[in-house]
């Protein structure tokens, strides 16, 4: 393949449509709205599908990575917002020290799991 990629932007579920967008918005990501059933949410050069549509075991199984420079610093910003005290079923694990770097995790409304991760170096 010789043409650059600009970007991959992963499509996710919603069960509860509003509240997912409602909860990626209060998590910082700015929401550009495509058609009645879909938006583009992006923050920092990332972006993803929100589609107003709910299959189970799809949205059941749906992992995203999101990789950060320093996770304890991004793990204190995202504890700060206090998503599970605005948002029913939302969790936040914290971060885990792994073999590859640390990782912390959180759940959206749907139950959409990220990993929001840094490697270590070298």
């Amino acid at each position: 393949m010789t043409q650059k990629i600009r970007s991959l932007r992963p499509f996710i579920g919603a069960k509860d449509y509003a509240v997912s967008r409602r909860f990626y918005s209060a998590f910082g990501f700015t929401e550009t709205v495509l058609s009645p059933a879909m938006c583009l949410f992006t923050l920092r050069g990332v972006s993803f599908y929100l589609q107003d549509a709910y299959v189970a075991d799809w949205v059941d199984n749906t992992m995203l990575f999101l990789e950060v420079e320093d996770a304890e610093q991004y793990w204190q910003e995202l504890t700060a917002l206090d998503l599970p005290g605005q948002f029913a079923g939302v969790r936040l694990l914290p971060v885990q020290h792994e073999p590859w770097g640390k990782e912390c995790f959180v759940h959206d409304p749907a139950g959409v799991l990220w990993h929001i991760g840094e490697f270590t170096k070298g």
